[in-house]
């Protein structure tokens, strides 16, 4: 499934961020609830770490794990190769395996990791990539900057259809590359093997990062590499050869995913020598309370904190991540290509009595695509979108839909329906709820489907058969990243120029002042068009099982950078 939202980029988190549906907003002091009535949002009481009290209560089987973390993980689909991925899970598991040139800090700024330093031409063109010395894959073999050099080239092969952004980028000679005018892509040089520097047509804010992504081995994934042939990558997905902190040993699908530490990891191997996914169906909460998994997130609700805090066992850290949920909107569908619809339905839906007062505060609405973490977010002239059957109603009548005998909206002999695709959960059992009532007082449809795992859901969207589906975002680091859906026709049925004008000339200064700017207008564009609606911001806790030692958490990398470090004490 072609879809940038499904895609971690090295970033574990698959509980926390590929849930049916979330919360979010810029103001939750109050809440419109059903009736119309306005009360205070309940708020947590969590607001740093809590650390677990009685370890005695932790269950044999947790305690009787020396060297194994176990986790769970949505069964993902095994493309473990980055930049092939078929759904989010795939990231999760490729992330342990492959680490980046460059990483982000804290603040979602660059920071080095393969690559130990760079330089950056006073014409902000070319980019010259310092790695560091001894570098390896998990066998053994040396990473070079020809390494680099062929995952950049490979992925300007004309068969390439995956949602890497290096292509984006507009590396000199690349399109050449890719209409076979050329063997190789002229702006990107090998220096040595630790420097390599790649030139770019124009300047780009993101190009650091973008370019910063993970290598792919030449001599193990380019051996049988002909141009414009990348079908032959598939076969090697489940076996991939990596170079982050662990190297995979099992694939079970619909049970586990197992990992044993790198010792060729260039940061050292890491403290915990195996790592389990457990990607088989069950009570997360069953899990965790008989310790048959050590980490889990839940809604950061006072029900689910007081729950967690008697357990006795496990450490409880108050998260909010850099992403946001949303409602994809089938724009070929004739009456979602109607914006005054797609306004509607926005307008239609309670979403603070979804998404904030069903999770007793855990969350925020969202109106935009950004999270309130981002310094480009803001709320200056963004429509909230506060629940209105009233206002629903009259865009709809203004948009020709006319209720019919059965109360229910039609237009052209065809009635409103919404075909609504979710995955099983208590927060889309909620949805579903609200939703069905929100519809019938607005004359629409409303048709549910729930799906058992991410899998079969993205495959019927993937398919076209639905109206509305529900999807959050990988973690955002630079506010682009949230934008990268509305362009170039990724969510089909959405064109336009305007966006694709800002979108590029927010790119093309690296000034931050001058960039929030831009980021505010293309806000405001895509909170007025809603090309998908905008739910949702989680807040989340993360409980662990208290013997685990040296867990951090990044407001933008989540956990991911510190799982090496972590360590059954």
């Amino acid at each position: 499934m072609k879809k940038s939202v499904t895609l971690l980029s090295g970033v574990l988190m698959a509980s926390l961020l590929f849930t049916a549906c979330s919360s979010g907003g810029a103001d939750n002091s109050s809440s419109s609830v059903a009736n119309g009535t306005t009360e205070a949002s309940p708020t947590t009481a969590l607001t740093s770490l809590f650390k677990a009290p009685d370890l005695t209560k932790l269950p044999a089987t947790a305690q009787q794990r020396t060297d194994t973390i176990i986790m769970a993980l949505t069964d993902p689909a095994g493309a473990f190769t980055p930049y092939f991925h078929q759904s989010g899970y795939d990231g999760n598991v490729s992330s342990l395996l492959y680490a980046p040139l460059v990483t982000t800090d804290d603040k979602g700024l660059p920071a080095p990791n393969l690559a130990e330093s760079w330089d950056l031409s006073k014409d902000q063109l070319t980019y010259t990539f310092h790695l560091r010395k001894n570098l390896k894959f998990s066998d053994g073999s040396p990473l070079t900057a020809d390494d680099v050099a062929f995952t950049w080239t490979i992925l300007h092969d004309k068969s390439y259809d995956n949602d890497s952004l290096i292509p984006t980028l507009g590396i000199v000679g690349g399109a050449d590359y890719k209409a076979g005018k050329a063997s190789t892509i002229s702006g990107i040089k090998v220096i040595d093997p630790q420097t390599i520097s790649v030139t770019i047509a124009k300047p780009n804010a993101t190009a650091l990062l973008t370019l910063g992504s993970d290598v792919l081995s030449k001599a193990y994934y380019g051996k049988d590499y002909k141009f414009g042939e990348l079908e032959y990558i598939k076969k090697l997905h489940q076996t991939p050869l990596g170079n982050g902190p662990y190297v995979l040993t099992k694939f079970i699908p619909g049970q586990e995913v197992r990992f044993t530490a790198n010792e060729n990891y260039f940061k050292g191997a890491p403290k915990t020598k195996n790592f389990i996914y457990k990607t088989s169906e069950g009570d997360t909460w069953q899990y965790v309370e008989t310790g048959e998994i050590d980490f889990a997130s839940f809604s950061a609700t006072q029900e689910n904190i007081d729950k967690l805090k008697s357990l006795g066992f496990v450490d409880i850290l108050p998260y909010t991540p850099s992403t946001y949920s949303f409602l994809q909107a089938n724009l070929e569908h004739e009456a979602l290509k109607d914006k005054k619809v797609r306004q509607a339905i926005a307008y239609g839906l309670d979403r603070q009595s979804i998404y904030v007062d069903a999770n007793q505060g855990a969350g925020e609405i969202a109106n935009i695509p950004a999270a309130p973490i981002s310094w480009a977010y803001t709320t200056d002239g963004i429509n909230p979108y506060a629940y209105s059957a009233e206002k629903a109603n009259q865009l709809l009548d203004e948009a020709g839909w006319v209720a019919g005998a059965d109360g229910i909206r039609e237009k052209d002999g065809q009635k409103l329906t919404l075909h609504y695709l979710g995955s099983k959960s208590p927060q889309t059992d909620i949805f579903i709820a609200v939703a069905t009532e929100n519809f019938k007082a607005i004359g629409v449809d409303f048709q549910p489907e729930v799906f058992a795992d991410f899998n079969s859901l993205a495959s019927k969207v993937e398919g076209g058969d639905y109206d509305l589906a529900s999807f959050s975002t990988p973690m955002l680091t630079d506010p682009s990243d949230g934008l990268v859906q509305f362009l170039d026709g990724e969510i089909k049925g959405y064109d336009n120029p305007e966006f694709v004008k800002l979108y590029n000339e927010a790119l093309a200064t690296n000034d931050i002042e001058q960039r929030k700017k831009i980021y505010a207008d293309i806000f405001k564009l895509l909170n007025d068009d809603l090309p998908v609606i905008f739910t949702n911001y989680k807040k989340v806790v993360y409980a662990y099982n208290g013997r685990i030692q040296d867990l951090t958490v990044s407001p933008f990398n989540g956990i991911a950078s510190s799982v090496p470090q972590w360590n059954l004490k």
